[in-house]
């Protein structure tokens, strides 16, 4: 039975569906994109972004693509976060641990009545309004209407066990530090009690 999810969702730009690494896309739906390969669809449930792979082919890929990659700034970093403190208490959710580095997001969230993938849609869109809001969208650029700053879908991993919950969270407490930045201690996250 799941009782959480290790979910990973990215700033746009930041994973492309034909990363020389692997990607969980089935296809490339944009031109400029697809001239540096197809989807490179993988099974694996573990991550490949330690993997070698040729830096060049994905920088000249991202380059192509229609809008320059997100890299989210602290004070936008910082904005994102009391958005999803106000999604996670308006609709009840239990966040057991979140990191938020530049480009991505980890978070590991107790299951819930609405599905990880709706709870993750929510969490961009409170993300991304507060961000319009506040002028700190990253491709606002003028436009009342930009792209949204957030790639599409996510990443989970159903977390079925008691272990498997300890061990989600470990990752994402550390993933900042493998990265270099500081650790991370956010309001909206809950302290995870096995039941007995």
């Amino acid at each position: 039975m799941v009782l959480a999810y290790h979910v990973i969702f990215t700033a746009y730009g930041f994973w492309l569906p034909n990363d020389p690494r692997g990607s969980w896309s089935t296809f490339v739906r944009s031109w400029e994109l697809l001239r540096f390969g197809a989807a490179t669809k993988i099974e694996t449930r573990r991550s490949v972004a330690g993997r070698a792979h040729d830096r060049d082919v994905r920088d000249a890929a991202q380059g192509a693509l229609r809008h320059p990659p997100v890299t989210f700034n602290g004070k936008q970093a910082i904005e994102i976060i009391a958005a999803f403190q106000e999604a996670v208490q308006k609709s009840g959710y239990t966040c057991y641990a979140c990191s938020i580095l530049p480009d991505h997001v980890h978070m590991v969230i107790a299951r819930h009545q609405y599905r990880v993938e709706q709870i993750v849609r929510q969490l961009k869109q409170s993300a991304t309004c507060r961000l319009l809001r506040l002028n700190l969208h990253p491709l606002a650029s003028g436009t009342s209407h930009p792209p949204s700053p957030w790639a599409r879908g996510c990443w989970k991993v159903f977390l079925n066990t008691t272990e498997d919950i300890h061990r989600a969270i470990r990752y994402v407490r550390n993933n900042p530090i493998k990265e270099g930045l500081r650790p991370q201690h956010w309001s909206l996250v809950s302290p995870f009690r096995a039941s007995p």
